[in-house]
Order: C-alpha cells, then sequence, then structure tokens
C-alpha cells in the first residue's frame, strides 16, 4: 500500500514538474497604423499523460473576428448587438499565419470547420508520453476594433490587447478546446513566457509580466523584453499616454486604471494595502510580482447596482466604491492566475469564491452597509423595505429574478450556454450564496478554512470541481452530497414550510414539509420574539419530515431566520405557538413597488396620472397590487380611476396564477381573468370580461434560443354602449367572442421570423387567419421585411350589413381591444392616423377598407438609407356579391425605432399618387408604442 502511494506520489510531482515545463517564446514588431502585428513564435508543451499525440489543437482566437459567421459574431448577434454584423471588413481582425514548423519542416494544418479560431496540427513526429514537441509559428495578427468586445485598437488608437496571440490547447486524456465567445474563458496550460515587443516610441506598455530590458532600436521605436513564469494569458496594453497607476503594497505591485473617485494617493494607497493584506489572509502570497486591474476588467464585470445609478448619484462614500472595485477585481484576476479550471466548465468555482469573500469583506469591515446606501435614510425612501436590505442581500435577489421566472441555470452548465444575466450576475451569486449556505451548514469555520488550504495547495496547478469536492468531503463528517449533486448540477429550487405544530409543555412536535422535493437541507430557529433561543439543521427531508425539539421558552419557530439560504419563497416558513390567530399576517400598504417582505401581506399603492385618449382627457387613479420586484404565483391588480373629461370613474382589474416547469417543454402557465370599464368614444363606455390560459413552450430546455411557443386561449366578453353615430361599431354593441392563438417565433437580430395561426367563433360568426413576418438584416446593413396575411370566414351571419367584425385593410376595429389605440373611434385628426401592424397592414386608407370573406396581403419593405425604407403591399380582398379586389400601395418607411416608433408617407397606391393629392398630411400613418412593458422589451431581449 506504502510502495503505490509512493508510485502515485511520483507520478503526480513528474507531471506536475513537466506541466510547468510548457514554453511560449513571442517577437512581436507593431505596425499600429495599419493595425498590424508580424509574429515570430515557438510554443513547447509537454505531454503529461499516457496517450501518445499525433495530433493537436492550437488556439487563435483573434481569428475569430475574421468572418461574420464565426462563434464570436454569432454570440455577439445573439444578444441584440449589431456593432460586429454591420461593421466593415476592415474594422475587425484576423490572423494569417505563412507557417507552422516543427524541427524545420512544415507541418499540416488547417482551422476547424465552423471554429476557425481553432487550429488543427498534424505532427510530423508524434509525441510520447513525457515528452515535448515544439512548434514554430509565423503569422500575421489584424488587431479589430474595440468596439465589438472591449479588446482592440480604440478610437484614440491605444492598444488594449488579450488573446492576441496563438497559444496551446490544453490535453489531459482529451482535448479542450473552444471558440471565442467574448466570455474571457480560454483554458490553456501554464508556460512560462518570454514576450520581445517592438512598438513605438510615443507609446506607453503596460503588462503584468517581469520587464527584462529595454532596448531603442530606432529613433522612433523601441523594443521591451517581457517575461514571466507560470503564467496563463497575459493582457498587454499600449496607450499614447501615461494610463495605469501603480502602488506598491506588501510585496505586490498593483498595476491600476479603474476610476478613482477622486481619492488623494494617501487614500488609495491605504485601501490597496488593505484589499491586498485580505487576499494574502484568505489566499496566500501571490507567486507572481505584479497584479494588474483595468477599467476594462470592471465595465465588463462590474459591481451590479452601482452601475446602475447615474453618475451625479453616489450613495455611497468614494472610498467604499473604490475600494469594492479593486477587491472584486483583484479577487478575480488573483483567482484567474492562480486557480487553473476548465473557465468554461468549472467557472462556477471561481465566480464562488469571489462572491463568497466579497460578502466576507463586507461582513468584516462595512457590517452596517446597506444596499441603498446613503439613500436608505432619505425621507420617503427610509419607508421601504428595500431601504433595510443589507448590502450583501442583493446576492440572493439577483439570484432570484431568475429562479422566480424560471429562467435560472444549473452552475455546472457550459459557460457559454448560459443567458447573458445568468452569466453576469444570477450564476455569480448563487455560487456566492451557496458557498455562505454550505459554509453556514459545515459550521466551525470549516469551509472558509477548506476554501484558503485548497487554494493554497492548487495554486499554480490543474484542478477542477471534483478535486474540490473530495478535497473539501475530507475535512468534514456531515454529508454534503446535496451541493455538489442537487445545488451545482441542477436547478431545483429550495422552499420548505412548516405544515403542522404540536405545542406540549415542554417540547414542540412540528412537521416541515419539503415542497421542492430535493435533498438540501433547512435550518430551523425557535424564537422568543425576535431573540434567537436555538438553530438546528434538518436534513433528508425527501417529502416531509416531523420532529419533536425542546420548547425552552420559545413563541415562534422559523425556517432560514437569518435567510442565508436562497429559498424561492419565504413567505410560509414561520409558525407562531401563540395560538392560531397570530399566524396570520398583518397588512401593510406601501407606495410603489418594493422588496418582498414575507412576514407581511403586502399591498403595494401606485398613484396614476395619464392621459391615455382624447375621449378621457386628464385620468387620475390608484392601483393597488401585490407585485413585488420578485414575482410570485399569485397576483392581482385592481386600478380605479377617475376621467376629468368624461366625468366618469373607469378603471379595471385583473387577477392570474403563474405555474412553471423545469426541465419540460412547457415551461410555463399562466391563467386568470382581467375586467375593465373604460371609454371608446365620446361618453360611450365598454366593459370587458377576460379568462384566459396561456401555456409557454420552448424547444430542447435551449434557454439562449429565442424559439418559442405559445398557446392562448380565452373567452372575451364585451358589453358596449351603442353609439347612434358610427354604425358600423353600434350593430352588435354587444358580443362574446372565443379565441385561440397559436405562435411560434424565432426572434433574431439578424434572421426574424414569427408566425401564427388564430380562430375565432361567436354568435354570428367564426373566422381562421394565418399571420407570417420574416426579417432579415444583411451585412450591408439593409434590412428586408415581409409579411404575409391570410383571413377567411367560416361563417359570417353579420355581412353584408355590418363590417365590424370584418377584417381590415389598413386599420382594424379592433372588437376584441388588444390594440393600443390613441384615438380608438376616430376618423379624422392625428389619433386616426396611427398605424396598427395588424390584419391587411396597408398604410394608404383605400375604397375597400374591409372583407368580409376573405383577405390575402403581402407587405413588404427594404433599406434604402439607413433607417429609410421604401415599402410596397399588395393583397386581394374578397366581399359577398362581388369578385376579388386586388389593392396595392407604396411609399417610404422612416424606421426609428423598429416596431416602436415608425412613419410611413404613402406614395402611390390604388388611389393614384397620393403624395400630390389634396390633405396629405393626414394620409401619413405613424406607429407609436406608449407600452412601457413591450419598450422594456427592448431591454430584456439582451439579458433575457
Amino acid at each position: 500500500m506504502k510502495s503505490s502511494l509512493f508510485s502515485i506520489l511520483i507520478c503526480f510531482l513528474f507531471q506536475s514538474l513537466a506541466f510547468g515545463q510548457n514554453k511560449i517564446d513571442v517577437k512581436a514588431k507593431f505596425d499600429i497604423e495599419k493595425r498590424e502585428i508580424a509574429i515570430i513564435q515557438s510554443i513547447t508543451y509537454t505531454n503529461t499523460t499516457q496517450d501518445t499525440l499525433s495530433t493537436i489543437y492550437l488556439n487563435d482566437w483573434n481569428n475569430s473576428y475574421a468572418t461574420k459567421t464565426t462563434p464570436l459574431a454569432i454570440r455577439i448577434a445573439d444578444e441584440y448587438i449589431n456593432d460586429f454584423h454591420l461593421a466593415k471588413n476592415e474594422e475587425r481582425g484576423y490572423s494569417v499565419i505563412t507557417s507552422i514548423k516543427q524541427h524545420n519542416a512544415e507541418v499540416p494544418h488547417e482551422q476547424l470547420l465552423n471554429q476557425i479560431d481553432v487550429i488543427k496540427v498534424d505532427l510530423n513526429v508524434p509525441v510520447l508520453p513525457g515528452q515535448s514537441y515544439t512548434l514554430d509559428l509565423n503569422y500575421l495578427v489584424k488587431i479589430p476594433r474595440d468596439k465589438f468586445t472591449s479588446y482592440g485598437i480604440t478610437p484614440e488608437g491605444d492598444l488594449n490587447l488579450r488573446y492576441w496571440y496563438i497559444t496551446p490547447a490544453v490535453y489531459d486524456g482529451k482535448w479542450h478546446y473552444y471558440s471565442n465567445k467574448n466570455l474571457d474563458d480560454l483554458f490553456i496550460p501554464k508556460s512560462d513566457l518570454h514576450l520581445e515587443i517592438e512598438f513605438p516610441k510615443s507609446y506607453y506598455l503596460t503588462s503584468e509580466l517581469d520587464v527584462d530590458g529595454i532596448l531603442e532600436t530606432t529613433a522612433r521605436q523601441r523594443v521591451v523584453k517581457l517575461s514571466g513564469s507560470n503564467r496563463i494569458n497575459t493582457k498587454l496594453y499600449l496607450n499614447k499616454t501615461p494610463t495605469f497607476n501603480s502602488l506598491e503594497s506588501k510585496g505586490i505591485e498593483i498595476l491600476s486604471s479603474i476610476n478613482e473617485e477622486g481619492l488623494e494617493k494617501i487614500d488609495k494607497a491605504l485601501i490597496t494595502d488593505k484589499v491586498v493584506h485580505f487576499i494574502k489572509k484568505n489566499f496566500g502570497a501571490y507567486p507572481h510580482k505584479k497584479l494588474l486591474v483595468s477599467q476594462i476588467d470592471f465595465l465588463k464585470d462590474p459591481i451590479y447596482g452601482l452601475n446602475f445609478l447615474p453618475s451625479f448619484v453616489k450613495p455611497y462614500p468614494n472610498h467604499f466604491e473604490y475600494e469594492l472595485k479593486l477587491l472584486k477585481l483583484v479577487l478575480h484576476n488573483y483567482l484567474e492566475n492562480t486557480l487553473l479550471i476548465n473557465p468554461r466548465r468549472d467557472q462556477w468555482l471561481l465566480d464562488g469564491i469571489q462572491i463568497f469573500y466579497l460578502m466576507n469583506y463586507v461582513d468584516e469591515y462595512y457590517p452596517d452597509m446597506k444596499f441603498l446606501g446613503s439613500l436608505a435614510d432619505f425621507w420617503g425612501v427610509r419607508s421601504f423595505r428595500a431601504a433595510d436590505m443589507t448590502f450583501n442581500e442583493k446576492y440572493v435577489f439577483g439570484y432570484m429574478v431568475m429562479a422566480r421566472t424560471n429562467r435560472d441555470q444549473p452552475l455546472l452548465m457550459a459557460k457559454d450556454s448560459l443567458l447573458k444575466f445568468n452569466k453576469n450576475i444570477a450564476n455569480k451569486y448563487k455560487a456566492g450564496i451557496g458557498l455562505k449556505y454550505l459554509d453556514d451548514f459545515i459550521n466551525a469555520d470549516v469551509l472558509e478554512k477548506s476554501l484558503s488550504t485548497f487554494l493554497m495547495n492548487t495554486k499554480l496547478q490543474l484542478t477542477s470541481s471534483e478535486e474540490f469536492e473530495r478535497f473539501l468531503k475530507r475535512r468534514t463528517s456531515k454529508n454534503i452530497d446535496w451541493f455538489f449533486k442537487d445545488y451545482l448540477e441542477t436547478r431545483k429550487k429550495i422552499d420548505f414550510r412548516i405544515k403542522d405544530v404540536n405545542d406540549a409543555e415542554d417540547s414542540i412536535t412540528l412537521t416541515i414539509k419539503n415542497k421542492r422535493h430535493n435533498s438540501m437541507p433547512i435550518s430551523l430557529y425557535t424564537l422568543n420574539n425576535d431573540s434567537i433561543i436555538s438553530k438546528i439543521w434538518v436534513e433528508n427531508i425527501d417529502k416531509s419530515k416531523t420532529l419533536t425539539i425542546p420548547k425552552q421558552d420559545a413563541n415562534k419557530l422559523v425556517l432560514n431566520y437569518e435567510k442565508l439560504i436562497p429559498e424561492i419563497n419565504l413567505r410560509d416558513n414561520w409558525k407562531s405557538l401563540k395560538g392560531i390567530f397570530f399566524n396570520n399576517k398583518p397588512l401593510q400598504f406601501r407606495l410603489f413597488k418594493d422588496v418582498e417582505d414575507p412576514y407581511y401581506n403586502q399591498v403595494f399603492v401606485l398613484p396614476i396620472a395619464e392621459f391615455n385618449n382624447i375621449y378621457d382627457g386628464i385620468t387620475l387613479g390608484m392601483r393597488f397590487y401585490n407585485t413585488a420586484l420578485l414575482r410570485k404565483r399569485f397576483n392581482y391588480k385592481i386600478a380605479p380611476k377617475y376621467s376629468f373629461r368624461s366625468k366618469s370613474l373607469t378603471g379595471g382589474g385583473a387577477m392570474w396564477m403563474n405555474h412553471y416547469f423545469e426541465n419540460n417543454d412547457l415551461y410555463s402557465l399562466n391563467y386568470g381573468i382581467r375586467a375593465s370599464y373604460n371609454s371608446y368614444a365620446d361618453d360611450l363606455f365598454v366593459r370587458q370580461i377576460i379568462p384566459s390560459v396561456t401555456l409557454m413552450f420552448r424547444q430542447d430546455n435551449d434557454f439562449r434560443s429565442n424559439k418559442r411557443q405559445s398557446l392562448v386561449i380565452r373567452y372575451v366578453d364585451i358589453h358596449r354602449d351603442r353609439d347612434p353615430n358610427n354604425t358600423l361599431s353600434s350593430s352588435e354593441p354587444n358580443y362574446t367572442v372565443f379565441n385561440t392563438r397559436y405562435v411560434h417565433s424565432n426572434d433574431n437580430l439578424i434572421h426574424f421570423n414569427k408566425w401564427y395561426v388564430d380562430f375565432q367563433v361567436a354568435k354570428n360568426f367564426s373566422k381562421l387567419a394565418f399571420n407570417y413576418e420574416y426579417r432579415k438584416l444583411f451585412e450591408s446593413n439593409r434590412q428586408l421585411n415581409l409579411r404575409l396575411f391570410a383571413g377567411t370566414f367560416i361563417e359570417n351571419n353579420n355581412a353584408p350589413a355590418s363590417d365590424y367584425f370584418s377584417f381590415a385593410l389598413d386599420r382594424p376595429t379592433d372588437y376584441l381591444f388588444d390594440y393600443m389605440y390613441l384615438g380608438r373611434s376616430e376618423n379624422t385628426g392625428i389619433f386616426s392616423q396611427q398605424y396598427i401592424d395588424a390584419e391587411g397592414g396597408f398604410k394608404s386608407k383605400l375604397q375597400t377598407p374591409f372583407a368580409n370573406q376573405w383577405i390575402t396581403t403581402l407587405n413588404t419593405s427594404t433599406t434604402l438609407w439607413n433607417y429609410i425604407l421604401a415599402y410596397g403591399d399588395i393583397g386581394f380582398v374578397k366581399n359577398h356579391n362581388s369578385h376579388p379586389k386586388f389593392v396595392y400601395d407604396s411609399g417610404i418607411r422612416v424606421n426609428l425605432v423598429t416596431d416602436y416608433f415608425e412613419v410611413y408617407f404613402p406614395i402611390y397606391s390604388n388611389l393614384g399618387w397620393e403624395i400630390g393629392q389634396p390633405n396629405y398630411d393626414q394620409k401619413i400613418r405613424i406607429k407609436f408604442t406608449v407600452d412601457p412593458q413591450i419598450l422594456l422589451g427592448l431591454f430584456r431581449r439582451r439579458w433575457f
């Protein structure tokens, strides 16, 4: 046994030493005017496995900018950022490899299909276990503009470089290579680096590598030699003016370009000492002389909450903001350079440690800091529940934004499969609070000490989540499988409640129900008023568990009292022992939406002041609702309003229920009922009652895919005042319609397509409609839009007496009251010119505006220049007792914000040259969206 252990130890030491023998030498000559780098490079890589390598792989991530179809380009477009897709060829970067040689002989190499930033090399001489190969490369790098990923050349001519030279991929029994997706997660082996950089003298070079020498080659050029042992990737900055400041602290030189908030140099030095002391105390000595943090690092991974506020709002002391920025970046860069994990697969470990120690730092030095900072003390703000949130409570809140909406993703999911909000915020926070949860469960600072020891023992050694799991399990007797199985690997939520309580004289018998059927433990507290008497951990709750505990003067039982566990619902976590009456939560009214308080039944109140249309004029009212900042399953709202012009009480209300399903194509079920009473014309009102059910589907549980399907089933009950002046809308003032619609959409920046089938049946009619939309954004920034609409009546007993339920060519009657008309019944004036992209979709008002039998239309538009497009519509309109009529129109579309604010100028149609006809200003149509939820979609689609 001892011999076996000794052999394993020797093998481990051999591999560790061999792994450190990798070497990269780079000679790079910069031509900044041409945005080019001429590189001569050698790579020496040791095979530490028992396999013979005949083929190896190299990372050429600068080449990920080469085309508009690379994984990087697709990723950027997926997040609705069009900078890369619309960029000119000369703005993007690429690599041109002149030669790759082994032993002075060319070796076959090729870019991978669909991964042109990965190079496959077939070696002339295979590499045996324990041996090394050396490749000599000669290539040219074209530097991209920095607007795509923040790295590249700036408009001012500065260079911010990362992943700019070719590196070897990792092989540990299988190859680990993948494409650049702007995730800053290149996985490469540590190497000894030697760089020789030739660049113009007018530039200042900054790197965390050691400077070995500076040579003056010409009057205008300079050569700097850099080196570093046991390095992974390194950043390089060439700036026209000094950008980085240097501060020495406890043997580490901190190079920083982050904004300093006007702090004095002595304050920055004290803060730097404080941060470095905290890092060294927990992680040990940094193995390199320099640690570099940049403003780019902060902008790519800010302290969320701080960055959403205008720059003139300063809720925190300047030193606190700078201190947290510096700490977060130093933590991340320290871990990134020493904790050698696969960052695309095991990123949770780095993120979790970073957030865990950020929280510890605030607990240690700023325990009273509020999430809202000094704003929490302002009159009008301090009454909010959010004003009581501590700074560290934001981490649970950020994770719950996704968990409460069924958009959270497992921590062990590959980084490139995560939604942007999960990658940047929710998963980082879940990892950090998960370690806090685990720390509280294990107790006695075991986790904290284990983390420090693990980071020191594995410093600069390749490791993984599995290694961390094995390491931690050796240091505790408690069963922590739940953390590595349920918490890390799955999307299982945490939700417990106290079901039954039996209060005896000296003991309490209670049942705890696990509402989510996972293996996670829950903390149970006994309290006397607000004083904690006892705390125990309850484990292995399959469905429910009954236990008996000492009473000890307790008058309240609470689960997760200190909220250290990221539980999805805290509203049913407590039971009073004073009798059943005391378990009823008191009612609490809050002005404006607030953070949820689990100990109250909250009602939020929002004053309403609006000019909703020309019939009501100014409308004032109040909205009462229970929806807090985080979503709930059951929701309601009641909004009474008084309209001063119509001198009437209007408004509406709704209640609905949300159910979310994990790991299922059907991911959301929503059902409820809404009712309203509003004006639809002068002194005329409409009452609506609409019960509905909505089912939402997504394919293969792929959250990043924009493919969605929905099925909406509803019953629309309309009761209107009869309008004696409008025969179109007064022929049948009261009606009910059963409506079902199936929608299939794939909403993307470059290729957009969406179609739906709609079926309606009422007392006097039934109809079927099909709508298809397609949009393509070409690389030239030219846009092509197509929309096809076809509708037919299965039965229509209203024709030809009324067109109220007919298909409309240019302006739907909207008998279901679905559209946001500013002036619903207007035939003249600016409100009558509002354009709704529905049914026929025509912009010109032609002489056959309705179809009571069938209609089919095709709407098209394409770019002329920038946001100016030409549009054209054609179609056929069929009415009873008449032949189908061919209709057409054309004109100019000014697309200020697609789908939100557009203006249409008719030119030629069935009416002739409209532009020369009288009252042309009344022919112009306007699309204008005022619904804030729709406008928020512009932001949400980039993050969710």
